[in-house]
């Protein structure tokens, strides 16, 4: 077996972890230890429902959450309307 092929094989196979505690374990498996203990503190399980808070934060799950609507179009749409009629009037229909 080429020293490439064992090497690549290597970091397929996790190492043993000896006992942090026992007499001359290798240093590497106490950093090793902590790392596990590490991950067993972390939370298991779906992430908890996130609540909306704030008018565009309930506009977006209203309307893009696990029912999206359409209606975020048409109101984009009358936005616009909104914006360009009284930008015409202003520049324009005023006089």
């Amino acid at each position: 077996m080429s020293f490439v092929t064992r090497r690549a094989l290597s970091t397929l196979i996790p190492p043993k972890v000896a006992s942090p505690k026992a007499i001359g374990a290798a240093p590497d498996a106490v950093k090793m230890q902590r790392v596990v203990n590490f991950y067993q503190k972390l939370p298991r399980g779906p992430a908890p429902e996130v609540k909306a808070t704030g008018l565009l934060g309930r506009y977006q799950a209203k309307h893009f959450g696990k029912n999206p609507t359409n209606k975020p179009i048409i109101h984009a749409i009358v936005a616009l309307l909104i914006v360009g009629y009284a930008q015409n009037y202003y520049f324009h229909l005023r006089k």
